[in-house]
């Protein structure tokens, strides 16, 4: 039984360290980044690729090109093999880019292959963290011109300036902090 409760207790810090990875990426926050990578590790994907730093300097600040950002994380895929594990994670992304003659909207489908490995952190209590990753990309999909939602959604304005999320600031670090109106 303590064997499984560990192994549950680690699958469950694997899945929180790619959801935090997700919301970081979504911000740009390189504090939630930082807190997700061993300094040493390594990425690739296909388009990209080398080192924690590397990656880091790439997704934030961003391109300047890409406004916004959404990751959805489907199922977690675990094995765990001691103080390593292996970890494929399927992905949607959204992304608003700028392409010079006005947004456009594009999705894609894929999958992070992810090494983790658990080691001691900054608390010096051992904690996962990514090792490696490849991203795999099973679809990209152009969804056209970006609407303009702005001041409301399919014809309903909003009711305060909180709504349209990421775009005028991020209500939710607010409402984490116990700070939202």
């Amino acid at each position: 039984m303590e064997q499984a409760l560990r192994e549950m207790i680690d699958r469950e810090a694997i899945r929180t360290c790619v959801a935090r990875l997700a919301r970081g990426e979504d911000r740009r926050s390189a504090d939630l980044i930082r807190a997700c990578w061993w300094p040493d590790a390594r990425f690739d994907y296909g388009v990209h690729g080398g080192t924690f730093d590397a990656y880091l300097a790439w997704v934030v600040p961003g391109a300047d090109a890409i406004k916004d950002t959404q990751h959805l994380l489907g199922q977690t895929h675990i094995e765990l093999a001691g103080a390593t594990a292996r970890a494929e994670t399927h992905v949607f992304s959204y992304h608003r880019v700028d392409m010079g003659e006005g947004d456009r909207d594009t999705c894609i489908g894929g999958r992070y292959l992810d090494t983790f490995e658990k080691r001691a952190g900054a608390s010096a209590e051992p904690e996962w963290r990514i090792a490696d990753r490849v991203m795999l990309y099973d679809w990209e999909q152009d969804w056209g011109a970006a609407a303009d939602w702005s001041k409301g959604v399919m014809g309903y304005p909003f009711t305060a300036d909180h709504f349209p999320g990421r775009a005028k600031g991020d209500y939710s670090e607010d409402w984490f902090a116990g700070n939202a109106a």
